[in-house]
Protein backbone atom coordinates (compact mmCIF):
# COMPACT_ATOMS: atom_id res chain seq x y z
CA UNK A 1 0.00 0.00 0.00
CA UNK A 2 1.11 3.84 -0.56
CA UNK A 3 1.86 5.08 3.24
CA UNK A 4 3.83 8.12 2.84
CA UNK A 5 5.48 10.50 5.24
CA UNK A 6 5.51 13.95 4.40
CA UNK A 7 8.60 15.24 6.58
CA UNK A 8 7.02 15.71 9.88
CA UNK A 9 3.52 14.52 8.57
CA UNK A 10 3.57 11.02 9.60
CA UNK A 11 -0.08 8.58 9.04
CA UNK A 12 -1.83 7.15 11.41
CA UNK A 13 -3.47 3.53 10.16
CA UNK A 14 -5.08 1.46 12.76
CA UNK A 15 -3.99 -2.15 12.38
CA UNK A 16 -7.52 -3.44 11.87
CA UNK A 17 -8.39 -0.67 8.97
CA UNK A 18 -7.46 -1.63 5.72
CA UNK A 19 -6.05 0.49 3.01
CA UNK A 20 -6.18 -1.28 -0.71
CA UNK A 21 -2.18 -1.13 -1.61
CA UNK A 22 -3.54 0.83 -4.79
CA UNK A 23 -4.96 3.68 -2.55
CA UNK A 24 -2.59 6.42 -1.27
CA UNK A 25 -2.43 7.99 1.98
CA UNK A 26 -0.14 10.87 2.67
CA UNK A 27 1.40 13.35 5.54
CA UNK A 28 -1.46 14.09 8.48
CA UNK A 29 -3.87 11.30 8.19
CA UNK A 30 -5.74 9.75 10.79
CA UNK A 31 -7.79 5.97 9.97
CA UNK A 32 -9.56 4.19 12.57
CA UNK A 33 -10.33 0.84 13.42
CA UNK A 34 -12.37 -0.89 10.98
CA UNK A 35 -12.00 1.57 8.20
CA UNK A 36 -11.27 0.85 4.62
CA UNK A 37 -10.19 2.78 1.91
CA UNK A 38 -10.44 1.68 -1.64
CA UNK A 39 -8.53 1.34 -4.76
CA UNK A 40 -7.20 4.72 -6.40
CA UNK A 41 -8.69 6.82 -3.13
CA UNK A 42 -6.25 9.46 -2.31
CA UNK A 43 -5.93 10.64 1.39
CA UNK A 44 -3.69 13.71 1.13
CA UNK A 45 -2.88 15.24 4.16
CA UNK A 46 0.20 17.25 3.35
CA UNK A 47 -1.05 20.80 4.46
CA UNK A 48 -3.49 19.47 6.55
CA UNK A 49 -5.27 17.33 9.09
CA UNK A 50 -7.65 14.64 7.83
CA UNK A 51 -9.16 12.35 10.10
CA UNK A 52 -11.36 9.21 9.23
CA UNK A 53 -13.27 7.64 12.15
CA UNK A 54 -13.99 3.85 12.81
CA UNK A 55 -15.76 1.61 10.54
CA UNK A 56 -16.13 4.27 7.39
CA UNK A 57 -15.46 3.55 3.93
CA UNK A 58 -13.22 5.92 1.74
CA UNK A 59 -14.35 4.09 -2.11
CA UNK A 60 -12.56 4.15 -5.15
CA UNK A 61 -11.37 7.16 -6.79
CA UNK A 62 -12.51 9.10 -3.89
CA UNK A 63 -10.19 12.49 -2.93
CA UNK A 64 -9.43 13.53 0.39
CA UNK A 65 -7.94 17.12 1.28
CA UNK A 66 -7.39 19.56 3.90
CA UNK A 67 -6.22 23.03 4.08
CA UNK A 68 -3.78 24.27 6.41
CA UNK A 69 -6.94 26.35 8.91
CA UNK A 70 -9.41 23.57 7.74
CA UNK A 71 -8.99 19.94 8.80
CA UNK A 72 -11.32 17.24 7.15
CA UNK A 73 -12.89 14.98 9.31
CA UNK A 74 -15.34 11.88 8.90
CA UNK A 75 -16.83 10.25 11.51
CA UNK A 76 -17.27 6.63 12.53
CA UNK A 77 -19.72 4.59 10.62
CA UNK A 78 -19.76 6.68 7.25
CA UNK A 79 -19.82 5.00 3.93
CA UNK A 80 -17.89 7.78 1.36
CA UNK A 81 -18.79 6.94 -2.04
CA UNK A 82 -17.19 6.32 -5.04
CA UNK A 83 -15.35 9.89 -6.68
CA UNK A 84 -16.06 11.87 -3.72
CA UNK A 85 -13.90 15.01 -3.53
CA UNK A 86 -14.27 16.12 0.47
CA UNK A 87 -12.34 18.76 1.12
CA UNK A 88 -12.11 21.09 4.49
CA UNK A 89 -15.29 19.62 5.64
CA UNK A 90 -16.88 17.62 8.82
CA UNK A 91 -18.57 14.76 8.43
CA UNK A 92 -20.79 13.79 11.68
CA UNK A 93 -21.08 9.94 12.33
CA UNK A 94 -23.54 7.62 10.53
CA UNK A 95 -23.71 9.80 6.90
CA UNK A 96 -23.24 8.79 3.49
CA UNK A 97 -21.70 10.64 0.95
CA UNK A 98 -22.76 9.67 -2.54
CA UNK A 99 -21.02 8.96 -5.62
CA UNK A 100 -19.26 11.75 -7.75
CA UNK A 101 -20.40 14.38 -5.07
CA UNK A 102 -18.16 17.38 -3.74
CA UNK A 103 -18.24 18.15 -0.61
CA UNK A 104 -16.28 21.63 0.08
CA UNK A 105 -14.88 24.03 3.02
CA UNK A 106 -16.56 24.49 6.00
CA UNK A 107 -19.79 22.19 5.20
CA UNK A 108 -21.07 20.17 8.10
CA UNK A 109 -23.06 16.83 7.32
CA UNK A 110 -24.29 16.20 10.99
CA UNK A 111 -25.32 12.92 12.01
CA UNK A 112 -27.22 10.52 9.70
CA UNK A 113 -27.04 13.11 6.80
CA UNK A 114 -27.28 12.41 2.85
CA UNK A 115 -25.01 13.67 0.21
CA UNK A 116 -26.73 12.78 -2.85
CA UNK A 117 -24.78 11.22 -5.97
CA UNK A 118 -23.37 14.32 -7.91
CA UNK A 119 -24.59 16.55 -5.34
CA UNK A 120 -22.30 20.04 -4.68
CA UNK A 121 -22.57 21.46 -1.53
CA UNK A 122 -21.03 24.83 -1.37
CA UNK A 123 -18.50 26.26 1.15
CA UNK A 124 -20.70 26.84 4.79
CA UNK A 125 -23.57 24.62 4.25
CA UNK A 126 -24.83 22.92 7.23
CA UNK A 127 -26.95 19.60 5.99
CA UNK A 128 -28.91 19.17 9.27
CA UNK A 129 -29.22 15.57 10.74
CA UNK A 130 -31.17 12.58 8.51
CA UNK A 131 -31.28 15.59 5.93
CA UNK A 132 -30.78 14.51 2.32
CA UNK A 133 -28.58 17.39 0.18
CA UNK A 134 -29.49 16.76 -3.24
CA UNK A 135 -28.19 18.71 -6.51
CA UNK A 136 -26.16 21.44 -7.88
CA UNK A 137 -26.08 23.94 -5.90
CA UNK A 138 -27.01 21.11 -2.78
CA UNK A 139 -30.70 22.19 -1.47
CA UNK A 140 -31.83 20.17 1.20
CA UNK A 141 -34.82 17.28 2.28
CA UNK A 142 -35.48 17.78 5.81
CA UNK A 143 -35.62 14.89 7.95
CA UNK A 144 -35.64 12.31 5.19
CA UNK A 145 -33.27 9.48 6.21
CA UNK A 146 -34.43 7.12 8.34
CA UNK A 147 -32.12 6.46 11.71
CA UNK A 148 -29.50 3.50 10.59
CA UNK A 149 -30.56 3.65 6.86
CA UNK A 150 -26.69 2.95 5.85
CA UNK A 151 -25.45 0.50 8.46
CA UNK A 152 -25.97 -2.15 6.03
CA UNK A 153 -23.46 -0.49 3.44
CA UNK A 154 -21.33 -0.08 6.67
CA UNK A 155 -21.78 -3.42 7.34
CA UNK A 156 -20.91 -4.61 4.07
CA UNK A 157 -17.89 -2.74 3.54
CA UNK A 158 -16.73 -4.16 6.72
CA UNK A 159 -16.98 -7.74 5.18
CA UNK A 160 -15.53 -6.69 2.06
CA UNK A 161 -12.25 -5.19 4.10
CA UNK A 162 -11.86 -8.92 6.09
CA UNK A 163 -12.33 -10.64 2.31
CA UNK A 164 -9.84 -8.55 0.51
CA UNK A 165 -7.61 -8.51 3.40
CA UNK A 166 -7.62 -12.23 3.26
CA UNK A 167 -7.91 -13.01 -0.08
CA UNK A 168 -6.23 -10.24 -2.85
CA UNK A 169 -3.33 -12.09 -4.20
CA UNK A 170 -1.90 -9.45 -6.98
CA UNK A 171 -1.22 -11.31 -10.60
CA UNK A 172 1.12 -9.11 -12.56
Amino acid sequence: MAIYALGDRVPTVHEDAYVHPDATVIGDVTIGAGSSVWPGAVLRGDYGTIVVGERTSIQDGTVVHATPDKPTVIGNRCVVGHIVHLEGCTIEDDSLIGSGSVVLHDVVVRSGGLVGAGAVVSNGTEVPARAMALGIPAKMRLDAVEEGAFLPAVEQYEKNAARYRADLTRLG
